[in-house]
């Protein structure tokens, strides 16, 4: 079989995360078992228009946001290419509207609905609000309208069932969980207290409240040191620079900034606690990443993470936007060591479930 996968972007992406990842390993196992994968994502600095990438033949052109679909859409309809058998069109809150002109079979491929996302959005204000209430009123009706036909894969049953009440039928949604690859460290937990955030630093994935638990923490125990790992918009990163002065945090906090995987892992390794307050997930791959590595997580009680954390297990989740049982989430886990040695077994247990040559 012939595969095209639609992608808004690739592993390398400066700004790729869990999704890219997932994209990837699925496409190099149907490489593996015997197809042919074409990814055709958006093009970024310093990346190859065209090269093959674990059997994987990738071709990058036009912009993440919008652009990609764009150029997609011409170069499917107009541009050199080989027949293809099946056309995966994957979503990030704007999907690739395939079935207005692809004719051969289709999957849809999703990990999360935007939903609420949208009012997260990077515009300045008051513009924000445009994608807000496009993106709201819209995304439920794309779905209605133009995919109610489409089979669709995703990543939870939070998305199954978020799929389903926007006219989705059941049957035609397969849940596959995302996997992770393990990367053995020979570290140590840091012998201070450590409680760390991992992710792009955006408001939608909760950066801002994570720093409104570490100056809880903070308050009720001195004896903690936070970090921060991710990348994110130099002024909106120099914004939470001057929250974290505010909040008399900056020689508590470290940023660390974009690390690489071996790096990631090692950063995991030595925390005690990872404190995952995104506003939604489609899973919450970092959930597991850290689970792996023996470390619980403390987040909210929402899509995703609700999939991804076995609440009072593998971790602490709490009502959305509730700081305070945030903070006393971590600070519990610290104090007793009975329980964090118990939920440290779960971790590793459950994370055991999800290595991609197992799925």
């Amino acid at each position: 079989m012939n595969i095209l996968i639609l992608s808004w972007r690739s592993l390398g992406h400066p700004s790729a995360g869990g999704a890219e990842t997932a994209t990837y390993e699925h496409a190099k196992a149907w490489v593996e078992a015997g197809h042919k994968v074409t990814l055709f994502t958006s093009f970024y600095k310093g990346a190859r228009r065209k090269e093959a990438i674990g059997g994987v033949r990738v071709i990058r052109t036009g912009a993440d946001v919008f652009g990609i679909q764009i150029a997609a859409f011409f170069w499917y309809l107009l541009g050199e290419h080989p027949k293809f058998d099946l056309v995966v069109d994957e979503f990030h809150g704007i999907p690739f509207f395939t079935p207005l002109y692809v004719r051969v079979k289709k999957l849809g491929w999703i990990h999360e609905v935007a939903k609420e996302v949208w009012w997260f959005n990077p515009w300045p204000e008051p513009f924000n609000i445009i994608p807000a209430v496009i993106g709201t009123i819209f995304e439920r009706f794309i779905f209605m309208i133009l995919y109610r036909s489409t089979p669709f894969m995703t990543v939870s049953e939070s998305t199954k069932r978020e799929l389903v009440i926007w006219g989705i039928p059941k049957k035609n949604i397969t849940v596959i969980h995302n996997g992770v690859n393990l990367i053995k460290v020979k570290v140590k937990k840091e012998r201070k207290k450590t409680a760390i955030f991992l992710g792009a630093l955006t408001r939608d994935k909760g950066i801002e409240d994570a720093l409104k638990v570490f100056s809880l923490i903070n308050q009720s125990d001195t004896n903690w040191r936070f970090w921060i790992v991710g990348k994110g918009e130099r002024d909106y990163v120099n914004n939470l620079k001057f929250k974290i002065k505010n909040l008399k945090l900056d020689k508590k906090v470290k940023f660390w900034g974009y690390v690489d995987e071996k790096k990631k892992f090692e950063l995991l390794t030595r925390a005690h606690v990872l404190v995952n307050p995104s506003v939604r997930e489609g899973w919450g791959l970092v959930n597991v990443e850290a689970n792996s590595v023996g470390t619980p997580v403390v987040g909210y009680k929402v899509a995703g993470l609700v999939d991804s954390v076995r609440n009072g297990e593998t971790g602490i989740l709490v009502k959305y936007g509730d700081i305070q049982s945030f903070a006393s989430g971590v600070i519990k886990l610290s104090k007793d060591s009975l329980l964090y040695s118990r939920f440290q077994r779960n971790c590793r247990q459950w994370s055991g479930k999800f290595l991609w040559n197992l799925l």
